[in-house]
């Protein structure tokens, strides 16, 4: 089975006049730049709210929650 090429949709928003045709290898490279960074940026996400949950639960284990720390200051 061979991968077929992304394709592009162009629209012309006057008439409605539609083009699909193949990406050239400039576009293809910002897809896969975009999907990349995409990636990262979810990863970081991830990253972030597993820091975050585990934080809480050190908290929680101390019986504290993240107000009590604002209320102290910290």
């Amino acid at each position: 089975m061979t991968k077929s090429k992304p394709q592009v949709t162009i629209v012309n928003c006057t008439t409605g006049e539609e083009i699909v045709r193949d990406a050239n290898a400039e576009e293809i490279a910002q897809m896969e730049l975009d999907a990349a960074n995409a990636a990262t940026r979810k990863a970081e996400a991830e990253a972030k709210a597993q820091a975050k949950a585990a934080a809480e639960a050190k908290l929680a284990a101390l019986g504290l929650t993240t107000d009590d720390l604002r209320a102290l200051g910290l």
